[in-house]
């Protein structure tokens, strides 16, 4: 049994990097309604377009994959504290997902994009592997990785590479967004995004295989916390190093794969099933660049001092996930100020910048005043309610 993990700051500024990340892709992309503001400068066009390629190439999907990731080590850290207490963690960590679950519906009426619902129905699958050896967890998680259905999409591929593949489902769901967001009606953009719009994220997700990219970074996270590799140590330092050489090394070799593998494959049915499972592996090495590299400057005197402005921010991820999403919905879509029609890259960009330094102040603020933020202390509450914890 591991000793009792105390908080450690630097995943609190790890989520916080994230949640950031995840705020300035939002605004790009004006909380999932795609829209180029006609009759803009050419220069503006160019600048939009570098930002755009810059922070999507930066932080796509990394985001995510880091939040997973630390999902799979606080649910690890939240058993081992319960465990040293000589009790079993799974069945409260079961209605905790289902708190969970009702934050994201709720989320879900502002921004159709929500992932806790997504989360907390996959946080499931962690509850019978609890006690599983780490070998096995890494075992499946590679799995994950590889995308197993997608295989069998490829295997039919390449038996069959002239035939012809449709657009993928989401992509008409997403399209009739244009029937409510940009409507004045708050209340037809709650439906519209609580049932269009979760079929339209729930198949993208799937089309794209983040549900197994997903579920592999909750067992590498429950893997981290077991070792504690967050934890400052020689030993832990060597790792990182390690992973952040290896990382590299690994994306300098994909990406440049990645961006020309199209060109190499003639059958549109077998590209679309390789690069479905190609880009994921690009997307997690820089990830992991990220993770390492964040890590081992925590622990430099200069550094750390910089990154503990995101911790107050990753410490309140929950009431930050979801603020945005009533901010960044308020700003662009029609009910609110209606933004979308006139922000390109450039302007979001700067909007995305003073909701950041909005919320950093804010978070900093609470954390001086009081222990949870403010969706986390109903979460906390909610999840012992009846116990004695």
């Amino acid at each position: 049994m591991k000793p009792q993990i105390q908080r450690l700051h630097v995943i609190d500024a790890l989520r916080g990097f994230a949640i950031v990340a995840i705020m300035l892709l939002h605004n790009l992309e004006h909380f999932d309604f795609y829209f180029l503001p006609p009759d803009l400068p050419e220069w503006m066009v160019k600048l939009d377009q570098t930002i755009w390629d810059t922070l999507f190439f930066l932080f796509a999907s990394k985001s995510y994959s880091i939040f997973a990731l630390l999902f799979g080590l606080t649910f690890f850290i939240q058993s081992n504290n319960q465990q040293l207490k000589g009790k079993d963690f799974r069945g409260r960590f079961a209605w905790r997902l289902v708190i969970l679950f009702a934050f994201g519906m709720l989320n879900s009426l502002f921004f159709q994009g929500d992932i806790l619902t997504i989360y907390a129905v996959i946080g499931f699958l962690l509850i019978p592997l609890a006690n599983f050896p780490n070998k096995v967890l890494v075992g499946i998680a590679i799995v994950m990785l590889l995308q197993p259905l997608e295989w069998m999409g490829l295997i039919q591929a390449i038996q069959n590479p002239t035939m012809e593949i449709s657009n993928p489902v989401s992509w008409t769901y997403f399209g009739k967004m244009q029937e409510y967001i940009p409507e004045s009606s708050i209340i037809n953009t709650w439906v519209g995004n609580i049932t269009n719009g979760k079929k339209a994220v729930l198949l993208w997700n799937w089309e794209n295989g983040r549900f197994f990219i997903i579920f592999a970074m909750f067992l590498f996270g429950i893997v981290a916390g077991r070792k504690q590799l967050f934890v400052n140590t020689e030993t832990t330092n060597k790792f990182w190093k390690k992973v952040l050489i290896a990382a590299t090394m690994a994306f300098i070799i994909l990406y440049p794969i990645r961006i020309v593998l199209p060109g190499w494959i003639e059958s549109a049915a077998i590209e679309r099933s390789v690069m479905t499972m190609f880009t994921p592996w690009t997307d997690i090495a820089l990830m992991l660049v990220w993770v390492s590299g964040i890590t081992l400057l925590f622990q430099k005197g200069r550094w750390q001092g910089f990154l503990m402005l995101f911790a107050p921010l990753g410490k309140m991820s929950l009431s930050n996930y979801m603020m945005q999403s009533v901010l960044g919905s308020s700003i662009y879509y029609g009910y609110g100020l209606a933004l979308y029609q006139y922000t390109g890259a450039t302007y979001s960009f700067l909007i995305a910048i003073l909701l950041t330094a909005f919320t950093g102040i804010f978070c900093h603020w609470w954390a001086k005043h009081y222990k949870h933020g403010p969706l986390e202390g109903i979460w906390h509450k909610l999840t012992w309610i009846g116990t004695r914890k």
